[in-house]
């Protein structure tokens, strides 16, 4: 199985490049004031299309944004993906997705075995999950963190859940992360950074080729 790659927080048209000739799958445009990888939606607009042009899924990420504010984006940025990433219930996520008529990926902030149980009432609204670290005290960012959880709690998971593992992967340890989960997606934002925002091409380069190495070792092909 090729495991699905979304590189998030992107603001650069090289960085958008790399990540096309690494055959990522995902790029992800953060929309958060407080985010250093937050974009104007008049540059993502124009990252968003470089992006699709090369073969890449356009995710816009937002955190607990009003109808006006995804209005805005989905008009100029034209996402393939909406992902909510705050408090958003899941009538608030049906919302979306009915308004728009885009996929929708739910994030969800995992510290111990309980906080899984929150996905339940969402199962069969998000199209997807996305499994994130909680972010440590005194945090403003619910993401992005480069903090991670223990991965061994998606072991109670459903088998077929559809979801992508996030939280503070690096080339690494994304191959043990890969191993314990078996994930069907990555997303990596900060592990592939030089300072906070600033994308690394070679570290980019880096985490997807631990990526594959683990698929391959899995295969017993390494």
């Amino acid at each position: 199985m090729t495991t699905l790659i979304k590189i998030c927080g992107l603001s650069t048209p090289e960085a958008v490049d790399r990540a096309a000739d690494l055959r990522a799958g995902m790029a992800g445009f953060i929309f958060f004031a407080k985010s250093p990888r937050h974009v104007a939606v008049e540059t993502a607009s124009i990252l968003g299309v470089r992006a699709q042009a090369r073969g890449l899924e356009t995710v816009a990420v937002s955190v607990d944004m009003d109808d006006a504010g995804l209005d805005e984006i989905v008009s100029h940025v034209k996402p393939g993906w909406l992902q909510l990433h705050g408090a958003e219930s899941p009538e608030r996520v049906a919302h979306v997705k009915a308004r728009f008529g885009l996929k929708v990926m739910k994030a969800f902030a995992i510290r111990e075995a309980a906080d899984l149980d929150r996905i339940a009432p969402y199962v069969g609204i998000a199209d997807r999950f996305l499994f994130d670290a909680k972010p440590p005290k005194g945090s403003d960012l619910p993401g992005g963190n480069g903090v991670s959880f223990d991965w061994r709690l998606l072991a109670r998971l459903d088998a077929g859940l559809d979801y992508m593992l996030s939280g503070g992967l690096t080339k690494d340890n994304v191959g043990e992360a890969l191993e314990i989960t078996r994930a069907p997606g990555i997303d990596v934002s900060s592990g592939v950074e030089s300072a906070p925002g600033i994308k690394d091409l070679a570290m980019m380069d880096g985490f997807v080729r631990a990526v594959r190495d683990a698929e391959a070792s899995a295969k017993g092909t390494v």
